[in-house]
């Protein structure tokens, strides 16, 4: 897909949200099924179940998927896609390359061990090695509008309220 491309395919669709700004709220929904025998939630996802469990650092043997890697593997996918659309608004040709997502948790602040410890995902951080025909300024460009457009990206760096319901 190129630009041009691009651009035709979302036309319509940016007119109809600003023509209705309600047409452009998606919701966006997960599901998963507790498994009564052991400590594991089988979640739906878009190609089939994942099985999340425990990590080897809590007590898991490390055989079902981490919740926190499903975490960081979303910020992935969606800052590739975001870039991919970014660099071919911008006329960039992607040859290949990775996006890779680090984090550290600290697992005596999940375990209870140490009360100030802190509970979930610090210092996460983002790197885009791109092979691409964009020179330095115009690559951090297309990172930067990345950074601005991409919604899990955004939503771990302004985090949303959260609303706990009991069924």
């Amino acid at each position: 897909m190129n630009a041009e491309e691009l651009r035709a395919l979302q036309a319509p669709l940016k007119q109809s949200y600003r023509d209705d700004a309600s047409t452009a709220l998606v919701k966006a929904r997960a599901e998963g099924s507790l498994d009564p025998s052991d400590i594991a939630i089988e979640v739906d996802a878009w190609h089939g179940k994942v099985t999340a469990g425990l990590h080897p650092a809590g007590g898991g043997t490390g055989k079902l998927a981490c919740s926190a890697d499903m975490l960081l593997e979303a910020l992935v996918g969606c800052a590739g896609v975001t870039l991919r659309a970014v660099a071919t608004a911008m006329g960039v040709t992607v040859r290949g390359g990775k996006v890779i997502a680090e984090g550290t948790w600290d697992a005596r602040g999940t375990l209870g061990v140490d009360k100030t410890a802190p509970v979930g995902l610090t210092d996460i951080s983002l790197t885009f090695d791109v092979d691409c025909d964009a020179d330095k300024a115009k690559l951090e460009r297309m990172v930067q509008t990345t950074e601005r457009y991409c919604v899990i990206l955004q939503t771990l760096k302004h985090p949303p309220t959260i609303d706990f319901k009991v069924a």
